[in-house]
């Protein structure tokens, strides 16, 4: 019988690019283009996190998001705005652990739409669990991020371990996430990884293979 780290080693982790263009100094065009260059190296979900914008400037970026990654096997989603994924032609949403529950999302979006929700503690993984409408929870922060304050709370691949075995749903892991500490993720049982900094800063992306 195979060991499930050994399991774990023989896939490619699912890799999520998370955008935010104010923390690099992008602008919209450059944002576009950095989501599709991160698609066409084989990142599978493009997560659009632009919590600043307004409404129709939101969908507008979301519907250059999707064409720009049309020609990827890419899935673009959006943050927690159900309404923009669905009129912008996402495929799906991605829910802050305070936000609604999955199911109530699920019941009034489209058949097969892709939900995910992020999630901080066991409890928060018991309820998205139990309310049964998640594809997948993304958990973290996991590592030290640049993103954060130094103050903020890591979780560290422990807690990501229990997390992972707790879960019958794929968990992604995201905070201070880098191509070295990939293997250790995986090995504590997450399906992938998103990342910001990884994908967003102007570096040449290398193509999975």
């Amino acid at each position: 019988m195979t060991s499930p780290s050994s399991a774990a080693a023989t896939r490619r982790p699912l890799e999520h690019c998370v955008t935010d263009r104010r923390r690099f100094g992008l602008s919209l065009d450059a944002l576009v283009d950095r989501a599709a260059q991160a698609a066409r190296a084989g990142a599978d979900v493009i997560q659009v996190r632009e919590r600043d914008l307004s409404d129709r400037d939101l969908a507008a970026l979301v519907r250059r998001t999707v064409a720009a990654c049309a020609d990827t096997p890419a899935r673009v989603l959006v943050n927690d705005r159900v309404d923009v994924a669905m009129a912008a032609g996402a495929a799906g949403v991605h829910l802050r652990s305070d936000s609604p529950p999955a199911s109530r999302v699920r019941a009034v979006a489209p058949a097969g739409v892709i939900i995910g929700r992020s999630v901080h503690s066991p409890s928060d993984v018991d309820a998205a669990v139990a309310d049964g409408a998640c594809n997948y929870l993304l958990f973290g922060t996991v590592f030290p991020s640049t993103g954060k304050p130094p103050e903020h709370p890591v979780a560290g691949l422990e807690a990501l371990r229990a997390v992972c075995a707790r879960s019958p749903l794929p968990v992604i892991a995201i905070g201070g996430v880098d191509r070295s500490r990939v293997a250790a993720i995986v090995d504590a049982g997450a399906a992938g990884f998103a990342a910001i900094e990884l994908f967003m800063r102007l570096t040449p992306l290398p193509k999975v293979v």
